[in-house]
């Protein structure tokens, strides 16, 4: 049974990608090949566009390679995905008041796997001047990406 995980963030330009690439990369790894990952943004502002190029950079320093289109989640995605993730509080909050009622995703922290309580946010680090914050970003989701894969999809 192919089971199906949705990564969101704002924008789908900066944490959603990196989070989408490296879970898909963990699954690769863990020769979990029978998960489907995609991600997608909260709002509508760069659907149809690349992620930020300091994303598809981190990636690349990485031996990783993300080609995903911005796309804006919708309603059949909450029945669609078995898993949707948040970066942040207010992803969580708006994937809440966004989810029909009786739908079938579950709703999870990124950073609630493998994180600190302190540490458990994945910051925008959309308004940043440099790289910085894309690394973190990035460390934070191999971190919690791994953590979920071996604690709810190996069996």
């Amino acid at each position: 049974m192919v089971q199906k995980i949705l990564m969101i963030c704002l924008g789908n330009i900066c944490r959603s990608p990196i989070a989408e690439t490296v879970m898909t990369d963990v699954l690769v790894k863990l020769n979990l090949q029978s998960v489907v990952v995609d991600s997608a943004a909260i709002g509508p502002w760069h659907v149809g566009k690349r992620a930020d190029p300091r994303a598809l950079s981190t990636l690349k320093n990485h031996d990783l390679k993300n080609t995903h289109i911005v796309r804006q989640i919708t309603k059949q995605d909450f029945n669609e995905f078995d898993y949707i993730f948040g970066m942040d509080e207010e992803n969580m909050s708006e994937l809440r008041r966004l989810a029909p009622n009786g739908s079938k995703a579950e709703l999870l922290l990124l950073g609630d796997f493998g994180l600190s309580k302190e540490n458990r946010i994945i910051e925008d680090p959309y308004y940043e001047r440099g790289d910085e914050g894309f690394e973190v970003a990035y460390q934070q989701c191999v971190v919690a990406c791994k953590a979920f894969a071996e604690q709810r999809l190996q069996k």
